[in-house]
């Protein structure tokens, strides 16, 4: 899709940074609602990560393995819903968070990036939940859908969201798959190559992730927006707006 189709289609605030895993800190843990409200109170967008726990609930966490983020070992994958409310809690103190209950509390002040974390090849059931708690939303502009995995992406085709392909100089063979989505999502080693930036000029291109000033500077002249963290995003929007 053209850049300008896929502009048109989004919130503004998407082009003034995206907070990684919301606005976290030392105190507040990150995907957590403790950093969401964090990122609202600034207006800033918001990226998070959704999984499937084992009775086809959403909730979210940026691993499968809950360890880091919790100390306890677990995968959100093989646990239920009450399982986790149980026996897990994120390292400021609070419950990881159902996808339904950040969306409660962002109530659409500030715009989404869901990324759909796929595990052991799960993107049909993951892409068919994520369609269904979805269906209460008020404006589409407001959410944007990420992945590494194209299957998952796929899925979610006709739905009236614009897609980006999470692309790594890693798994850089997705790259060739740009053409099946709106656009990309792109590690910041990324912007340095010829082809990605002729693919810049003609379509939405996000990088991630920026975390010091330095980065930010180099990236900001070959994408559109940028997801961030460690760093304010007073520095981010006044980066992407010079």
């Amino acid at each position: 899709m053209k850049k300008a189709n896929c502009i048109a289609q989004l919130n503004p605030l998407f082009l003034e940074g995206i907070a990684h895993r919301g606005l976290h800190d030392e105190t507040r843990t990150e995907n957590g609602l403790n950093a969401f409200q964090n990122a609202v109170d600034h207006r800033v967008a918001i990226e998070l990560d959704v999984h499937l726990t084992k009775d086809g609930v959403l909730v979210v966490c940026h691993d499968s393995e809950l360890k880091r983020v919790t100390g306890k070992e677990g995968v959100i994958e093989h646990l239920t819903l009450d399982e986790i409310k149980t026996n897990y809690r994120l390292l400021d103190g609070e419950q990881i968070p159902t996808f339904q209950e950040v969306l409660s509390l962002v109530h659409e002040q500030v715009p989404m990036v869901i990324e759909m974390k796929v595990y052991e090849k799960n993107y049909t059931p993951l892409a068919k939940r994520l369609k269904n708690e979805l269906q209460g939303i008020k404006d589409k502009k407001n959410y944007l859908i990420i992945s590494f995995d194209p299957r998952a992406l796929w899925k979610m085709k006709k739905q009236g969201f614009i897609r980006q392909l999470l692309v790594t100089t890693t798994h850089e063979w997705t790259y060739g798959l740009r053409h099946t989505v709106e656009s990309l999502d792109l590690e910041d080693k990324m912007l340095e190559e010829k082809r990605v930036q002729r693919y810049q000029k003609k379509h939405l291109v996000n990088v991630w992730t920026i975390e010091t000033e330095e980065q930010l500077q180099k990236v900001v002249p070959y994408c559109d927006t940028v997801t961030f963290q460690n760093i304010s995003p007073e520095q981010v929007r006044n980066a992407l707006h010079r």
